[in-house]
């Protein structure tokens, strides 16, 4: 069997293809591809074996050509996680070495896999995160029930302040939510995603059906949102964003809430929380409360002059969040429609 590197925004029938493998995603899909081939301008390069209609290997990789951070691989970018899928019989270390050879062919500087296994033994790993995934193959008052006793409080309070909860397709809810995920990126300290980013993904997934916004209100204003994809029978909580003077409402533990009755209800085994740093304690309990199970993330760099994996510092915590906190608004939305690209 071939190693074949296809584009899976044009390969016929990639999504039916990718449900053919158990360790599927849904970053893996054609639609997340174009996600980031029309907001960031990436080169995808998805190293794949099939064989008899099924896909045996896949390490998606896109080609993030950059004059501040240089031409590199990343397995995939802005994506939590994105393990390598294998079958049994294939070895990972051969495909391996295809896409370094590859890598050097193109003057890659470093290639980076986001895998939620253990794949690369030998390898100490850059980075480690950790990654929430709740079981919804149970009923829903059992789901419930497997809440921390202060999450179910949360919800309960949130029910009795009036807020109404709704799961919108529409692109003016993906405007609502990214006016609270400004908000939100700015209380952090961090500049907020591109708004062309967003509209790509109601283009490519939430209009497609593949994800949903659940927005919260308070009477005609929405005070907390998500976005959520999905694919197959696995669900992805990306993004979450509120407005902080509603904080005491606890809408954001209602948006989870009705968005896990949703999948449970239509037929889905696992949402997923998505990444989260080590030292976030206070998300790290949010995402722990639901009856979560934890699993880490082992982010691993490869350097093409040094020939080895080395460690990295995440970008996501510095001196800059004051800066950035300080920063007015338009001016911090510019950054981060500059910026974002080069910093895959």
């Amino acid at each position: 069997m071939s190693l074949q590197i296809i584009d899976p925004k044009t390969y016929p029938g990639w999504d039916d293809l990718l449900l053919s493998a158990p360790g599927y995603s849904f970053f893996h899909s054609s639609a997340w591809s174009r996600v980031l081939v029309e907001s960031y301008g990436y080169t995808p390069k998805y190293f794949t074996i099939i064989g008899d209609g099924k896909l045996l290997a896949l390490i998606p990789v896109m080609e993030v050509n950059s004059f501040l951070t240089g031409r590199r691989g990343v397995s995939l970018p802005f994506t939590d996680y994105c393990k390598p899928i294998i079958a049994n019989g294939i070895p990972f270390q051969g495909l391996f070495e295809r896409v370094i050879e590859n890598g050097k062919m193109c003057g890659w500087k470093s290639l980076e896999l986001r895998s939620s296994g253990n794949l690369l033994p030998s390898a100490l790993p850059s980075l480690t995160y950790l990654r929430h995934v709740l079981d919804l193959s149970r009923s829903e008052e059992e789901v419930f029930s497997n809440f921390r006793d202060s999450t179910q409080r949360n919800v309960q309070k949130a029910m009795r302040e009036g807020l109404e909860v709704k799961m919108e397709h529409s692109k003016e809810s993906v405007n609502e939510f990214y006016r609270l995920n400004c908000m939100t990126r700015k209380e952090h300290g961090l500049p907020p995603q591109p708004f062309n980013f967003f509209l790509k993904i109601h283009d490519h997934v939430i209009s497609k059906d593949l994800g949903m916004v659940v927005l919260a209100s308070l009477g005609r204003e929405n005070v907390a949102g998500a976005i959520y994809f999905h694919l197959g029978e696995k669900a992805v909580f990306k993004y979450g964003a509120s407005d902080r003077k509603f904080q005491h409402l606890r809408a954001n533990n209602l948006v989870m809430w009705e968005a896990i009755k949703w999948y449970s209800q239509n037929g889905y085994k696992s949402l997923c929380f998505g990444r989260t740093e080590p030292e976030n304690q206070g998300l790290l309990q949010f995402k722990s409360g639901w009856g979560t199970i934890e699993q880490p993330i082992h982010y691993y760099q490869y350097d093409f002059k040094k020939e080895t994996f080395v460690p990295c510092h995440s970008r996501t915590t510095g001196f800059h969040n004051r800066i950035f906190k300080n920063m007015p608004t338009p001016i911090l939305n510019g950054v981060g429609a500059l910026f974002y690209r080069h910093f895959a």
